[in-house]
């Protein structure tokens, strides 16, 4: 029998650093590994309105590394449009992307409804991009594996799991076909999680796709642990304003919980009420108390990362319109973390204008994204249709990261035995990812290119 013709297409992350998607085709079979939605700048968030390259109904499996909106969230889309495979995945990441999903369902509805209230859609009649049954049809197709574990996708193909130590359940994952195998290294996690059992290390492949979103630069590693974020804390709590933090309701809302803990343990910040105002984080935290999940480090407990003295859990939508009646001085740590979407929009929108009160962004901030904006010292951000003064504080604390930085993702590439014969480098903004696959070529000596989206590569 003649070998069969095996090609990967690069649908998303691919000159961005969202969108996570890529065609693995053997044969006549269609295998999507991620099924993320793009974010940021408009021209990427029109593509998940695009058709898809290949009619949904043709593919097989969806293969997930890992549960954040832009590696999971284009899920319903798939299966409002024709898929109805399997979507395999760790136990953790099911949790997680149970929740996750359902969340989106609800903005999506919610986003289209606010479009039409408004005014503000170019479309007479705004229509969510998927709905609450496209999430309900597609939670059941989850197909749960283990790390470290060969599991058989049929047809001859083989995938493995191992963890990438990123968030609760991610994974890379090696798929492996005939003659030929390919090693996805989803979103890495740094060195030392600091909640997560660190990452593994994978048998190595052929070909490699390996994310780049720090691919230029080194995190830091200062004597005192967020520094920047005590510091502006302590000026805000003076001056008798309140302190919102954007934050991802997977893993980083649990990383910022743990760093006030300690940081009220140890002294360095009053203790002051902590509202979590985003349901979806509040159900992501009950999934990291889980300990039967075995994800958390040996020597992490429970309690380090929700025992705050004055934790407020704003699950209801009254709870947290209370909190937006509310003066005195807190702390608020609400989702979107690149402040997109989310209950985080309302707070913003009150506290943008006060110069008494400030912002802690705590994580990478796409390009096109509010999160970015404020970043960048924008004058004023569109909320909701309309234009918001900005006067708070605008703080970056860069210590938050579980994304690996440069140092790391180059010692995760040179641990693969065999090592790789060409690395696509993805998941990364153009010049960051040229950047990186530059170093990858000078000092592995490999072939390392960035991809273009929608180029198509044989793995034969």
């Amino acid at each position: 029998m003649s070998a069969r013709a095996v090609t990967l297409t690069f649908l998303g992350a691919a000159g961005t650093v969202t969108g996570s998607k890529y065609l693995l085709t053997v044969g006549e079979r269609h295998v999507l590994v991620d099924a993320g939605v793009f974010q940021g700048e408009k021209r990427w968030r029109l593509k998940n309105w695009d058709a898809f390259p290949v009619d949904p109904a043709t593919i097989s499996d969806v293969v997930v590394t890992h549960a954040h909106t832009d590696h999971i969230g284009y899920l319903p889309a798939l299966v409002a449009r024709g898929f109805g495979g399997p979507v395999w995945l760790t136990e953790g990441s099911a949790r997680i992307g149970e929740i996750v999903l359902r969340d989106a369902g609800k903005l999506q509805v919610e986003a289209a409804e606010d479009a039409r209230r408004g005014g503000w859609s170019r479309h007479r009649d705004p229509r969510p991009m998927f709905d609450l049954a496209d999430v309900e049809r597609t939670l059941p197709l989850l197909r749960t594996v283990g790390f470290e574990t060969d599991v058989d996708l049929g047809d001859g193909l083989v995938g493995r799991w191992v963890r990438a130590g990123h968030i609760l359940g991610s994974a890379s994952v090696r798929l492996e076909v005939d003659d030929s195998s390919v090693l996805f290294s989803g979103d890495l996690g740094r060195h030392d999680h600091p909640i997560l059992k660190p990452r593994g290390t994978p048998r190595g492949a052929r070909y490699v796709v390996c994310e780049s979103t720090y691919g230029d630069r080194e995190h830091p590693e200062p004597e005192v642990e967020h520094e920047v974020m005590s510091s502006a804390i302590l000026r805000t709590l003076a001056r008798g304003g309140l302190v919102v933090i954007p934050a991802f309701a997977v893993d980083r809302t649990q990383g910022v919980l743990r760093v006030l803990v300690t940081m009220m343990r140890e002294g360095r910040i009053p203790e002051v009420p902590v509202a979590v105002d985003s349901p979806m984080a509040l159900k992501v935290l009950d999934v990291y108390r889980d300990e039967s999940l075995g994800e958390l480090r040996e020597d992490v407990d429970v309690d380090d990362f929700t025992g705050l003295p004055t934790l407020i859990e704003a699950a209801s939508s009254q709870e947290s319109r209370a909190l937006n009646g509310r003066f005195e001085p807190m702390i608020i740590v609400a989702s979107s973390g690149m402040a997109e979407g989310g209950r985080v929009l309302h707070h913003l929108a009150r506290l943008l204008p006060d110069r008494r009160n400030t912002v802690i962004l705590t994580g990478f901030q796409a390009a096109g994204t509010r999160g970015r904006a404020l970043q960048e010292g924008a004058g004023s951000v569109k909320i909701n249709g309309r234009y918001i003064r900005v006067r708070a504080e605008i703080v970056r604390d860069d210590e938050f990261s579980v994304h690996a930085d440069a140092s790391d993702l180059m010692d995760w590439l040179r641990s693969l035995e065999p090592g790789p014969e060409t690395v696509f480098v993805t998941h990364g903004e153009p010049e960051v990812a040229a950047r990186f696959a530059a170093r990858v070529g000078e000092e592995l000596d490999r072939t390392a290119v960035v991809p273009r989206y929608g180029e198509v590569v044989s793995l034969a």
